[in-house]
């Protein structure tokens, strides 16, 4: 059985759990957030919920060589969250869990935490750690990856939503070996979450975007320019919206929507792809809605993203391919400083199984 002892984890300590800290876990758990990410908290949560979990749920992770801890605050004891260690598997590794309370959010108490029963639990004797998200947590992600969590894949339709639906898990993990530094992520958040020049607006693509993100893939002059071939389904659309955040914290793709700076209204989107860090280079491509084109948005917006790039990565290469006749695009580009690198010849998959060439283009980092 692991001791059961205070952890001086910086901004909080890690105690086992008081009745005293029932009604402020049962306050906490009532949060939207919580109960989204965590399908089997219970709705609504009361303090005898809370009481369950202490007295029974705590105590038998206790018994099996678990722990679970509230992160108290180390002037007050008042609980800011709860994390804790499950018993080992067949293999002796163990999952690291946590959630922290809304009023306590934002101030790198999870980070804290995580990194602290990390080395409690290495010290204890375990050999890996692993540490599970939901693909919409980006909040519990960039917490994995500060506590230096490597992020080892997808592990699809692992876990149950409180719908019943299926949804796939971030897998990350971290080993007695490992120096336990934080990874930083390679493509940054934008600073105060949006790029903007007056005129428009550089934001992530959001669940809320799917409508207009679909309407604008249903578009003929957009997709006969795009790759791969076909109108993709609604349902796709919805999950490369709610999937986004994933994918630019992976250094996947940076996936933006274009939009009016004094509407707000979605324009169109641009995109970061293709990303190669060990040649610190990226490609990038946009799309219009109808009624916003000539207005030279897309130019703005890649001007605006390429010099984030070269501003706040280590990027040193940003490409883009175009096919022979889409000189509206060419013109995009060589108003926003890209010169012309080449032809690849066949390289697009076209309609109908033709071939069609890339005629590529790149501006690099000065």
């Amino acid at each position: 059985m692991l001791p059961r002892e205070t952890i001086p984890a910086g901004p909080v300590n890690l105690r086992p759990p008081l009745d005293a800290d029932m009604d402020a876990v049962a306050r906490a758990c009532a949060d939207p957030e919580i109960a989204r990410f965590i399908p089997l908290v219970p709705v609504p949560y009361t303090r005898a919920d809370a009481l369950f979990w202490k007295n029974k749920l705590a105590e038998q992770a206790w018994a099996e060589d678990g722990a679970d801890f509230v992160m108290a605050d180390p002037v007050t004891d008042e609980p800011q969250g709860v994390i804790g260690v499950k018993p080992p598997d067949r293999f002796g590794n163990v999952e690291v869990g946590y959630w922290v309370a809304p009023w306590a959010r934002g101030k790198g108490i999870a980070t804290a935490a995580t990194r602290a029963i990390s080395a409690w639990r290495f010290a204890q004797g375990a050999q890996r750690l692993d540490l599970l998200t939901d693909i919409e947590n980006l909040g519990s992600q960039k917490v994995a990856m500060a506590s230096g969590f490597a992020r080892e894949g997808i592990r699809r339709g692992a876990a149950s939503r409180r719908d019943g639906s299926r949804c796939d898990m971030v897998a990350f993990a971290r080993l007695a070996t490992d120096s336990g530094d934080p990874i930083r992520p390679y493509l940054p958040d934008f600073p105060g979450g949006e790029l903007t020049d007056g005129v428009i607006r550089l934001v992530r693509l959001a669940p809320a975007d799917t409508d207009d993100y679909h309407r604008m893939m249903d578009d003929p002059e957009v997709m006969a320019h795009h790759v791969p071939p076909g109108r993709p389904g609604y349902a796709d659309v919805a999950l490369r919206c709610r999937n986004a955040g994933y994918r630019w914290l992976a250094a996947e793709q940076a996936e933006i929507t274009i939009r009016d700076a004094a509407t707000d209204a979605f324009a169109g989107d641009i995109q970061l792809s293709h990303v190669i860090p060990t040649l610190g280079e990226a490609m990038t491509g946009y799309s219009l809605l109808p009624e916003y084109r000539g207005r030279g948005y897309v130019t703005r917006a890649v001007e605006l993203l390429v010099e984030w790039v070269f501003a706040h990565t280590a990027i040193h290469r940003v490409i883009a391919g175009t096919t022979p006749t889409n000189t509206a695009s060419h013109r995009v580009l060589e108003r926003a400083g890209f010169t012309r690198e080449g032809v690849a010849k066949e390289l697009l998959p076209g309609p109908d199984g033709t071939r069609l060439d890339d005629v590529r283009w790149v501006r690099i980092r000065s």
